[in-house]
């Protein structure tokens, strides 16, 4: 895996991980992840940071792809992970989801509990309407979900916001919703299958928004992935 750099200067780079690759290791994985690729191509990031994840200041999951930010000295490791904790960096992602999301836009408020602890967290996801995928002959279903409101063999593709940054935050709150993420196999309804098949999550962090330590504010903003790209043509042709 080479890495895809999206930006880099003197205190960041920004990648577009693609889905299946881990950003760091972890115990039970041995092959190659982000930062063994990071460190190949800038071996100072080394010292950055924490020792199993140099630069590292925030994550996405191995199956999904997207915008990570990494960072190239302490300074700005301590800089960007202050903005996160501030909530000053803004991501937001596409997500195709099963069913058709009735309400145009909303907020998820669901609190979470993170992964081996008890007390729940709050949580905030904002969510927006981008296109419905229906299916064109009657009485055509890919499955039924468990909630009334929602229509069995439909699709919707959202924008995501998210305003906290608990892990797999973004998963958790569409199941609790009643519209899993395509392609997910922890946070899904067993009777519920994706129309084509597909090998990870459908989920893309496509902008970030921050200040840099200069205190100049950037955007940045990439299309979805090929792989994500032809599903949605697919759909399209079917629905």
């Amino acid at each position: 895996m080479a890495l895809l750099i999206i930006y880099e200067d003197n205190n960041i780079i920004i990648v577009n991980k693609p889905a299946g690759i881990l950003v760091y290791p972890d115990k039970y994985t041995k092959t190659k992840t982000l930062v063994d690729e990071l460190i190949t191509y800038y071996p100072k990031i080394k010292n950055v940071g924490e020792a199993n994840r140099p630069g590292i200041v925030h994550r996405l999951d191995r199956d999904t792809s997207g915008l990570l930010i990494c960072a190239k000295n302490q300074d700005t490791y301590e800089f960007l992970v202050a903005q996160f904790k501030a909530r000053q960096i803004y991501k937001k992602y596409f997500a195709l989801v099963f069913g058709k999301v009735k309400e145009k836009k909303g907020v998820i408020t669901y609190s979470i509990t993170k992964k081996g602890r008890k007390e729940k967290e709050p949580a905030l996801t904002y969510y927006k309407v981008v296109k419905y995928f229906t299916p064109r002959k009657a009485g055509g279903s890919f499955g039924r979900l468990r909630r009334p409101q929602d229509d069995s063999g439909e699709f919707t593709l959202l924008d995501v916001k998210i305003k906290t940054g608990i892990m797999h935050q973004i998963r958790q709150h569409l199941k609790m919703l009643g519209h899993p993420i395509v392609g997910d196999k922890e946070y899904f309804f067993k009777n519920l299958k994706p129309p084509f098949p597909l090998d990870h999550l459908f989920l893309h962090a496509y902008y970030l928004k921050l200040q840099l330590p200069n205190d100049v504010i950037k955007e940045f903003e990439i299309e979805l992935p090929e792989e994500l790209n032809k599903y949605l043509k697919i759909l399209s042709t079917k629905f």
